[in-house]
């Protein structure tokens, strides 16, 4: 009972971890830089992995998408590649998680079952290290950049995807060391023996039954004339 309840906490956690890291592919403020007048803020600059735009104070936006792929730089395009494989492997590990959970019906013994969860806690696990590198490469090149004095261009701060990003990371990781967990469990707990007596007859029953009722007939008592 105990498994299953970690089985369903750990698919909560790795499918909300999932739905994060998903969320952050078409989240637009990966970076963020704003320019502020004397009274008010006159341009927000925001960049994400697919373009890069600016908004005015009266909110209009323009955005100019990346040209080429091939003329990208090279940690842009790994983010990409990671944050697109950590969403496939969250997709194929919730299918996995599902037919390895104890609660469904599919997947065949528990034995089986158990090696599935496991699988599908590796996958989990491996999404969230894409995410997590994914969001640390991108951070670690705007941090680099704002604290380099020879850096003389637009300047960046860390966006609210990446925050995002590492929190589904993070309970991806979790949940799917959860499933890990579970085949240690299932190969632990032990099973019920049944010892098989035999077929035993009617007449055979009402003989141990005779046999276990005491005798409550009373003694029989004789007098000295009857040994003369």
């Amino acid at each position: 009972m105990a498994s299953t309840s970690a089985e369903i906490i750990a698919f909560l956690l790795t499918i909300s971890g999932w739905v994060l890291v998903s969320s952050t592919l078409p989240t637009d403020y990966w970076k963020v830089s704003t320019i502020d007048g004397t009274v008010i803020t006159t341009a927000t600059f925001w960049a994400n992995l697919w373009k890069t735009c600016v908004t005015d104070s009266t909110g209009v936006s323009n955005c100019k998408d990346f040209p080429s792929m091939l003329a990208l730089d090279g940690y842009i395009q790994a983010c990409r590649g990671l944050m697109i494989s950590a969403v496939c492997l969250g997709f194929f590990g919730a299918i996995f998680g599902l037919v390895g959970m104890k609660c469904t019906k599919v997947g065949g013994s528990d034995q089986t079952k158990a090696k599935i969860a496991c699988l599908a806690g590796l996958i989990f696990i491996l999404s969230g290290l894409c995410s997590m590198t994914s969001c640390s490469l991108y951070a670690n090149r705007i941090t680099s950049e704002f604290f380099d004095p020879s850096f003389v261009a637009q300047k960046y701060e860390l966006g609210a995807a990446l925050f995002i990003g590492w929190a589904g990371a993070s309970l991806c990781i979790i949940g799917g060391s959860i499933f890990c967990f579970s085949i240690a469990e299932n190969t632990n707990s032990p099973r019920r023996g049944y010892a098989y007596n035999g077929a035993t007859s009617v007449m055979s029953a009402r003989t141990k039954v005779q046999n276990s009722i005491p005798d409550k007939t009373t003694p029989k008592h004789f007098d000295k004339n009857a040994y003369v």
